[in-house]
C-alpha cells in the first residue's frame, strides 16, 4: 500500500492520540470524516495499522524496575528459549538480535529479588547481561516518513 502524505499524517496523529476521533483527526488533517474512516480502514486491512494499545505504567503497576537484558544462548538451547520465553510475565519485548548475544529482551520486575528469581530461570538458557534502566529518554517514538521533520 502506499502511504501518501495525508495517510501519514493520520499516522502521526493516530500514534499520538489512538483514541482521538475520525472527526477530530479530519479537522486536524483537512478533509471528512468518512474519508479519515476510509483511509483507516484501508491501512489496517492493508496491515499498516496493526493495533491500539494502553499504555500502562511499570511503577504505577508495581514493578519497581525495568530492565534490559540480553542472552547469548548455550549451544542447542536457543529454540527451547524460544519457545518457552512467551510464558515469561516479565518479558514485555523480546528480540532475536545478531552480534554476541541472541536475545535482547525488555523486562519489568516488582523488585531485586524478582529479578534474582527471573535471572535463574534464564541461565539454564545461556549467558545473561542485565543493565537496569535509569531513567527514559525516548519510548515509543512514532515511525515517521523520511521526510518528516522530527522537530515538529
Amino acid at each position: 500500500m502506499h502511504i501518501d502524505s495525508t495517510n501519514w499524517k493520520i499516522l502521526q496523529i493516530l500514534q499520538r492520540n489512538a483514541r482521538m476521533s475520525v472527526s477530530a483527526i479530519g479537522r486536524e488533517v483537512g478533509i471528512t470524516s468518512p474519508a479519515v474512516a476510509e483511509r483507516i480502514r484501508k491501512m489496517e486491512d492493508a496491515g499498516v495499522l496493526i493495533g491500539y494499545k494502553a499504555e500502562i505504567s511499570h511503577i504505577e503497576s508495581g514493578h519497581q524496575l525495568k530492565a534490559i537484558i540480553t542472552l547469548r544462548a548455550f549451544m542447542g538451547r536457543l529454540k527451547p528459549f524460544l519457545e518457552k520465553v512467551h510464558d515469561f510475565s516479565e518479558v514485555l519485548n523480546c528480540y532475536r538480535i545478531t552480534g554476541n548475544e541472541n536475545i535482547f529482551m525488555e523486562v519489568v520486575l516488582f523488585d531485586q529479588f524478582h529479578l534474582e528469581e527471573f535471572i535463574d530461570k534464564l541461565i539454564t538458557y545461556g549467558e545473561t547481561k542485565t543493565h537496569i534502566v535509569l531513567s527514559t529518554v525516548i519510548e515509543n517514538a512514532p515511525i515517521r516518513t523520511r521526510s518528516f521533520d522530527r522537530k515538529k
